[in-house]
């Protein structure tokens, strides 16, 4: 087969593994629904539907059925299993044509949509199903492209669609998803026999084909031309945006500014509930930014329902100059927060101008998407996915208001019908049925000693629990190998020297750019030195206080700037030692560096608790297994200490605790969740994690 060159999307048929896949029609068409929503020029996460029909038969009557599979409610079609469609009886689709009522009755025939499952494994069918059903063909896609919603957007779509294609495409107007777009669907295809497909206004696309693979060539096609006609008339009439009047900054001042605003943004969305940031400079970004359109079509708002569920109906534009001085965050504040404040007054006014009678409580009024010219765009939400889902959106967004003003005007949905849909109670179903939050979702936290041992298991259980995660080392190789180990969207990491102050803000400055901010300061990175004081040198001492104090410090110091920029609190837990507390020979570097971590503590949480910042400790103790300390020679001197093998250091040090237990990095990493998930009222506290040595007890 030869393959197909396209300028504008991604051929991505694979003979080999199509023809791998050859007489199961629903395993071809999953995998096309793969590759389509690989390319995010195509459709974008979670958006568009896809389908095929097969026949099957009917486990009641043993008589042959068409039965079709389609994307189920909430999947996204790059990463759609068997698990995230729907089976149903066409024919009984269909007959729903008898019992429906008309747009006021809409929403009920979602619910009849469950008597017509042949799959009784199905994921619940999404609200397109019927778009899928009432047209008669094996394979079809419903896609989201960028080129096709700017034509789909644009102040003469009819009339565009019809001068690139002819008579070969049909063209519906905008109509909410459901049961009557459906019957419009199945209308357009009567009364235009023989087309292609059809553009939905302000919506999107629908293509089919006989086979899979005339289903994905004719979608690939058709975004195709529809891209050439929209780059044949880009800049053709007046300059794109109507031309640039703003200067980007270079990009390493543009992160630079990012990372400081980002913080005081992340406070002022979060007025309502904690946000998690995302950042891009995106050329495409930029170039909508720093023009002279911005202030006419941001406020528009976006056209394509899947757009503006994401990024809300419009976004906050900046009034700070690209090269504004941000580190009196204060005054930056008290410039922006108007902006803030006018937003969500604007949202308050929207939703009491379009709510019903039964439309569910108006939801966070703070924006989603922040545009800062000629430095970027900041997008907010409930976690780090979400966030960039949102940003990747807008970028559509701006694709389309781009190619809608390159062949005509830009036209957005009107506002009652956004709130129609932002607020469908179908919508609100979708969104109760989602998992519930965990104790630390929305929250952000830095790690220093994360490439291994306690660090790394302070890590995963602060994400397991929700948090996003910035893991930092002194070996950036080990960090960054440990950071792989994480979901997408989770966690990164900084290469970090606790006792550099520049590497510190650093690492501080990368979850700015990452998460909006941090929430969540844990001092883990450490050393041991155990010598007499005669044998303790100057540089054993130094190096114990620049890693030990001087580190918790300077993160404690840096920790502080970012929250109080984001004016919501947050937490400091140190991983210090019950070697602070208890006194022996041999310790003095080690012992005293411990001892000054926990009165530091308790020194900040007194100077901090004012702020909302608490400030607590967590005391291990022979902390063996796992950990990168007892490696080499102080395990090796221990055991010679003890008369015994490394091997038995574990069960030796469980012997002189009362519990009579081993301490893994897993049990330290359970009290740093305790304090900062459930004791959420205590600071300058110390919680010992060493299975009960009597000397340590704090008195």
């Amino acid at each position: 087969m030869k393959v197909k060159t396209f300028e504008h999307v991604q051929y991505l048929w694979d003979e080999q593994r199509a023809s791998a896949l050859e007489g199961d029609e629903v395993a071809l068409f999953l995998y096309r629904s793969n590759i389509l929503g690989a390319d995010l020029r195509i459709t974008n996460f979670g958006g568009g539907n896809t389908s095929c029909k097969t026949i099957e038969t009917d486990p009641l009557t043993g008589n042959e059925v068409e039965v079709m599979w389609v994307k189920g409610s909430g999947g996204d079609i790059g990463t759609l299993t068997r698990k995230g469609i729907a089976g149903l009886y066409t024919d009984r689709l269909r007959a729903l044509k008898r019992v429906y009522r008309g747009l006021q009755y809409e929403d009920e025939m979602v619910a009849l949509f469950n008597h017509c499952l042949y799959d009784l494994d199905s994921r619940a069918p999404s609200i397109d199903t019927p778009l899928h059903g009432l047209l008669p063909f094996k394979h079809i896609d419903h896609l989201h492209p960028d080129a096709l919603i700017a034509i789909a957007a644009a102040k003469d779509s009819q009339a565009i669609t019809r001068e690139i294609w002819g008579d070969t495409m049909g063209w519906v107007p905008w109509q909410r998803p459901g049961f009557d777009l459906a019957l419009q669907l199945e209308q357009c295809l009567a009364e235009n026999p023989g087309i292609r497909g059809i553009v939905l206004g302000n919506h999107g696309l629908f293509t089919w084909g006989d086979t899979s693979y005339e289903c994905y060539m004719n979608s690939l096609e058709v975004i195709e031309q529809a891209s050439v006609y929209i780059q044949q008339h880009l800049g053709r009439q007046r300059p794109v945006f109507g031309g640039q009047v703003l200067d980007s900054l270079p990009e390493k001042r543009r992160k630079e500014q990012a990372a400081a605003l980002a913080p005081i943004l992340r406070g002022l969305c979060s007025s309502y509930n904690k946000m998690v940031g995302h950042f891009t400079d995106d050329a495409r970004v930029l170039e909508f930014t720093n023009s002279k359109d911005l202030q006419k079509l941001a406020p528009l708002g976006t056209s394509c329902p899947d757009h503006f569920l994401r990024t809300k109906i419009m976004p906050l534009v900046l009034n700070l100059a690209p090269d504004a001085a941000l580190a009196a965050h204060a005054a930056v504040q008290a410039q922006i927060e108007p902006l803030f404040e006018q937003y969500r007054k604007d949202y308050t006014q929207y939703y009491e101008s379009c709510k019903h009678p039964n439309s569910p409580a108006m939801r966070d009024p703070n924006p989603v998407v922040i545009l800062y010219p000629g430095v970027g765009m900041f997008t907010f939400s409930k976690d780090k996915q979400t966030a960039r889902v949102a940003s990747e959106f807008y970028i559509n967004a701006i694709n389309v208001m781009r190619g809608a003003e390159a062949i005509s005007s830009y036209t957005a949905l009107p506002r009652q019908e956004a709130f129609d849909i932002e607020y469908w109670l179908l919508e609100e179903a979708k969104l109760q049925r989602q998992p519930a939050e965990k104790l630390l979702s929305r929250r952000v936290a830095i790690i220093t000693g994360a490439g291994g041992g306690i660090g790394k298991a302070i890590a995963r259980k602060l994400a397991a629990e929700g948090a996003n995660v910035v893991l930092t080392d002194l070996a950036e190789d080990r960090v960054k190998e440990a950071s792989a180990s994480f979901a997408k969207d989770v966690a990164t990491y900084a290469g970090c020297d606790v006792s550099d102050a520049d590497s510190v803000k650093a690492a501080f400055t990368k979850a700015c750019l990452e998460f909006g901010g941090v929430d969540i300061v844990v001092h883990s990175a450490g050393l041991a030195i155990s010598k007499s004081l005669e044998d303790t040198k100057l540089e054993d001492w130094s190096l114990l206080q620049d890693v030990l104090v001087k580190g918790q410090f300077l993160m404690a110091q840096a920790g502080v700037e970012v929250m109080r920029k984001q004016g919501i609190g947050g937490d400091i837990v140190n991983i210090a030692s019950k070697n602070g507390l208890v006194s022996g020979p041999n310790n003095v570097g080690y012992g005293t560096a411990k001892a000054a971590q926990q009165h530091m503590t308790r020194l900040l949480a007194a100077e901090l608790g004012k702020e909302k910042i608490r400030v607590n400790t967590v005391n291990p103790d022979g902390v063996i297994i796992g950990s990168k300390i007892w490696e080499g020679a102080w395990a090796e001197g221990r055991a010679k200490a003890y008369g015994i093998k490394v091997e038995e250091l574990p069960a030796h040090y469980a012997k002189r605790n009362l519990l009579h237990e081993i301490i893994l990095p897993e049990d330290i990493a359970n009290g740093v969740y305790a304090l900062v998930a459930i004791l959420q009222k205590s600071t300058g506290n110390i919680i010992n994690v060493d299975g009960g040595i009597e000397a340590a007890f704090v008195r």
